[in-house]
C-alpha cells in the first residue's frame, strides 16, 4: 500500500549525508529536506568523513603556514583554531559543559541541568584550556617531525569515528529529547565496523605516503593504532557519562569528539618524537 498524499516522506541518504555536513561543521550545504532517526544513523556513519574533511582543512592550514615560515607552535596554534572554528567550537563546549556536569558531584537529574546551562564552570574551564594544550603542543610536536597534517586527519577522523561508536543501539540517551536522543541508537553494528575500516586503511595509506615520498622515518604502521587508542579513549568517558548521567547528550558526544582526537593527537606526537 503506498503512502497517501499527506504522509511525509522518509528521509533520503542525501538528507543524512547534509545533516552531518550541517551539524559537524560550519560548511555550506543545503538542509536536508526530512530529519528522522534514518537521516541520524546515516549522518552518524558518516561523521568520520567529515572529520577527514575537516582535517584535511586544518591540515592546508597548518602546511601553509609551514610553508610561510611560521614556526611550528603558532603554526599548531593556527591549525587547532581553524579547527575551533570549522566546528563553531561546538564539540569544546560539550567537552566543557560534561566537565562541569561530572565534575558537580551531582545527581544524574541535577548534573544535566548544570550541563544546560549557558555559562562555564571551573571544570569546564580547567577541562577546555588543558585540552586545548594538548592538543597544540602534541601537533606543534608532530610538525616538527614532518607529520602534522597527517596526524591532524588521524585525529579528526579518530573524533568523529567515536561519534559512530557512541550511537549503538546499546548506549541510550540521557534525555528524551535533544541531539542526544535523536542519534542515540540509530548506528547498527555492522555500519559501525563497515565505516571503521576505511578510515583505519585510509590513515595508514596517508602515512605510508608521507613515509615513502618524504625524508622522514615515518613509523607508518602506527597511525591505524592512534585511532583505536582515540576510540578507547571516548569508550572509556563514554562508559562513565553512561553511568552518571543514565546515557548520552549532545554535550556527551562533543566531549566524546575531543576526547578521542586528544588521545589519537599525542599518539601521533609520541610516534613523531
Amino acid at each position: 500500500m503506498s503512502a497517501g498524499p499527506s504522509s511525509p516522506r522518509p528521509s533520503t541518504f542525501a538528507d543524512g549525508l547534509r545533516l552531518a555536513v550541517g551539524t559537524l561543521s560550519v560548511l555550506p550545504v543545503r538542509s536536508p529536506g526530512v530529519v528522522d532517526r534514518r537521516a541520524a544513523g546515516v549522518a552518524m556513519t558518516a561523521a568520520p568523513l567529515v572529520g577527514a574533511l575537516l582535517g584535511a582543512i586544518g591540515a592546508a592550514v597548518l602546511a601553509a603556514a609551514l610553508w610561510a615560515g611560521v614556526s611550528p607552535l603558532p603554526a599548531s596554534v593556527l591549525a587547532v583554531g581553524s579547527l575551533a572554528l570549522l566546528t563553531r567550537g561546538l564539540h569544546l563546549d560539550g567537552l566543557a559543559d560534561l566537565a562541569d556536569g561530572l565534575g558537580s558531584g551531582r545527581p544524574a537529574d541535577r548534573a544535566l541541568e548544570i550541563m544546560k546551562r549557558s555559562d562555564i564552570g571551573p571544570f569546564g574551564v580547567v577541562t577546555l584550556v588543558l585540552t586545548l594544550l594538548l592538543q597544540v603542543t602534541a601537533l606543534e610536536e608532530a610538525a616538527s617531525a614532518g607529520l602534522g597534517p597527517v596526524s591532524l586527519v588521524t585525529a579528526c577522523a579518530a573524533g568523529r569515528l567515536a561519534l559512530t561508536w557512541a550511537c549503538l543501539p546499546s548506549v541510550p540517551p540521557a534525555r528524551p529529547d535533544g541531539l542526544g536522543a535523536t542519534v542515540a541508537g540509530t548506528v547498527r553494528r555492522g555500519a559501525a565496523l563497515a565505516v571503521t575500516a576505511p578510515v583505519l586503511a585510509g590513515v595508514t595509506a596517508l602515512a605510508y605516503g608521507v613515509a615513502w615520498r618524504g625524508p622522514y622515518a615515518v613509523p607508518w604502521w602506527w597511525f591505524a593504532p592512534a585511532v583505536l587508542i582515540g576510540l578507547l579513549a571516548a569508550w572509556a568517558l563514554r562508559r562513565r557519562a553512561v553511568r552518571r548521567l543514565g546515557g548520552v547528550t549532545g554535550d556527551v558526544l562533543g566531549a566524546l569528539v575531543e576526547v578521542a582526537a586528544t588521545a589519537a593527537l599525542l599518539v601521533c606526537a609520541a610516534v613523531a618524537g
